[in-house]
């Protein structure tokens, strides 16, 4: 086990009030709680301060393209010719022992997909037809097809994608990411989430610290006005009268830590002086204007008037990592088809398909995508089955057994499959990568042993993978 104290922090004696005001599964009391900085000069210890993982990392960095609501795997990824065979007729008995599925009937009818398929790229990557621009990163990618989870409801599994546990109240990866590396943004906040389409089904718990310090946790921005609410001064507030108070309320706020070693009132302290660095920083990263029209256009952005949205946020996140962010999380729901699958999905695909390859030949022409690892994929997959008449409006139920999610670069192999479903596309046939043993290897390319990065709460010590994960070797360059 790591003796290094960074690795191995004992629970505090915190108090009740402490507790319930900033360890919920949110982000605290109030939005400007959550953002910070490096520690000021009275400070002792800057948790954010970049640190040495266990060994070298192939990767520095992350960015998650999470696709909440669970895309599927059969009518984008995961092409099934057998499957056509058995469309309209009822799963094979054998099939669906022990099988419990969410909302259908077991029985249901099989159903093919719609959607047309090709290969793409040297490798030959077998693709829907409603990714054409994902396709252009063929060589890019590996396609993991053999994913498997636990959970077959929304908040449970994005909940354990996330943290790696179904409970709520677990740190989410991008803290234990930021826990164990720190950051090197000076002015921004180091672990940034980034949302369209719907709220999500597990809320804040998915980027949330659990019983790491605040300090962990990550920070939502807004799409439109200020990226945090409350960043501008009031009327009536010049920049020298915020000073002299930020500089009051920092000799207040010490005096208290003084008295009782809360590590929180560091985290208060750190937030105001992020707060304050942020007023410059935060609108110059959300201004555009010094992006090229090609750079625009590549995400699908209007260069003259770029509207907020999915495609902007995957331009925001690599503007975030040249800052030196060391997590960056989009969060996308609109991927729930339990019916409309035939009309809903290439709406889908049309907001997410074009920013999302965009954002890796972005990182790759800027030398970033080597030391970056992009993750795309949501919660679990979709039935085989049809839910609901096998007509246009026929959608698919969830799937936790087999689903599919790409990642690039960060050390990862390019133009790969990784796993192979059954014919059907109903359970792994080989290969299969568990949640844990993805998490396993995310913290791997990082630099992380996962079995030493922990956290000691409650008398035991935590990890993302708790008890479980490998590393998953054949998917490494």
């Amino acid at each position: 086990m790591n003796t290094h104290p960074h690795f191995q922090m004992r629970a505090r004696q915190l108090s009740r009030r402490w507790f319930l005001r900033d360890c919920g599964v949110g982000l605290g009391s109030i939005a400007l709680g959550s953002l910070l900085g490096n520690q000021s000069a009275a400070a002792t210890t800057n948790p954010l301060a970049p640190r040495q993982p266990h060994f070298a990392p192939k990767a520095k960095r992350v960015i998650y393209l999470f696709q909440a609501g669970a895309p599927s795997h059969l009518d984008l990824f995961d092409h099934k010719p057998e499957l056509e065979k058995w469309n309209g007729k009822p799963a094979p008995a054998e099939l669906l022992k022990g099988y419990r599925a969410a909302f259908i009937n077991p029985s249901s009818a099989l159903m093919s997909s719609r959607f047309k398929f090709a290969q793409h790229g040297q490798a030959g990557m077998t693709l829907s037809e409603l990714l054409p621009h994902t396709a252009s990163i063929a060589d890019d990618v590996t396609f993991i097809r053999s994913m498997q989870t636990d959970a077959v409801n929304h908040a449970p599994a994005q909940i354990l994608m996330n943290t790696g546990s179904q409970l709520f109240g677990r740190p989410s990866f991008g803290a234990w990411t930021l826990y164990g590396l720190g950051s090197e943004a000076e002015d921004l906040p180091g672990y940034v989430v980034l949302s369209s389409a719907k709220g999500t089904s597990g809320g804040a718990g998915n980027w949330g610290c659990g019983f790491l310090p605040t300090v962990y946790a990550g920070v939502p921005f807004r799409s439109t006005g200020d990226p945090v609410l409350y960043l501008s001064n009031p009327k009536g507030i010049d920049a020298e009268t915020q000073r002299t108070s930020l500089d009051a309320l920092r000799r207040l706020n010490e005096g208290e830590h003084a008295e009782t070693g809360d590590p929180e009132i560091l985290t208060r302290i750190n937030s105001y002086e992020l707060a304050y660095k942020m007023q410059t920083s935060a609108p110059d990263l959300m201004d555009l204007k010094n992006e090229s029209k090609e750079t625009l256009e590549m995400y699908g952005l209007d260069p003259v008037n770029p509207q907020p949205g999915f495609a902007k946020n995957c331009l925001l996140a690599r503007r975030l990592i040249e800052r030196g962010g060391r997590f960056v999380q989009l969060f996308h729901e609109a991927w729930d088809q339990h019916a409309g699958i035939k009309d809903l999905l290439p709406k889908n695909c049309k907001d997410t398909d074009q920013a999302s390859a965009a954002l890796v030949k972005d990182l790759k022409q800027r030398g970033l995508l080597d030391d970056t690892i992009v993750i795309w994929g949501g919660e679990f997959g979709r039935t085989p089955m049809v839910q609901g008449a096998a007509d246009d409006k026929a959608g698919r139920d969830h799937h936790n057994r087999c689903f599919t999610m790409w990642v690039a670069g960060g050390g990862f192999k390019r133009g790969a499959v990784h796993g192979e479903s059954d014919e059907l596309g109903f359970n792994v046939a080989r290969d299969p990568v568990h949640v844990h043993d993805l998490h396993a290897t995310l913290l791997h390319l990082l630099g992380f042993e996962h079995t030493r990065l922990i956290f000691r709460s409650q008398g035991r010590d935590y990890r993302l993978t708790d008890v479980h994960g490998n590393v998953v070797k054949s998917l490494l360059a």
